[in-house]
């Protein structure tokens, strides 16, 4: 089975927010107080979104910071899992440790 692409939240930033209420990232940058070279970084998926961001955002779109937090965080380990996930498979649960003794 094919396994979906992993998202980032400038993907998400850019597509569900950006284009369809056609803001320019130069615009969200003036309003929000965010660098524009922060804003554009993000959008091509070079750059996190911080806690200081994610605030930002959320005030502009009437989201909430957690929502930004999250599609990063979800990002993050997915990206961390796919990186290492070798390494993670020898890892074994502490309860087949127990049963094992």
């Amino acid at each position: 089975m094919k396994r979906l692409a992993n998202i980032h939240p400038g993907q998400i930033l850019s597509e569900e927010f950006l284009t369809p209420l056609k803001i320019t990232a130069y615009r969200l940058a003036k309003e929000t107080g965010i660098p524009q070279t922060r804003i554009s970084q993000i959008l091509l998926y070079k750059r996190s979104v911080s806690a200081d961001t994610a605030i930002r955002l959320s005030k502009f779109f009437g989201t909430t910071p957690q929502f930004w937090l999250g599609l990063q965080n979800d990002y993050d380990l997915e990206e961390e899992m796919l990186k290492k996930q070798k390494e993670f498979n020898v890892i074994h649960n502490y309860k087949d440790l127990a049963i094992a003794s």
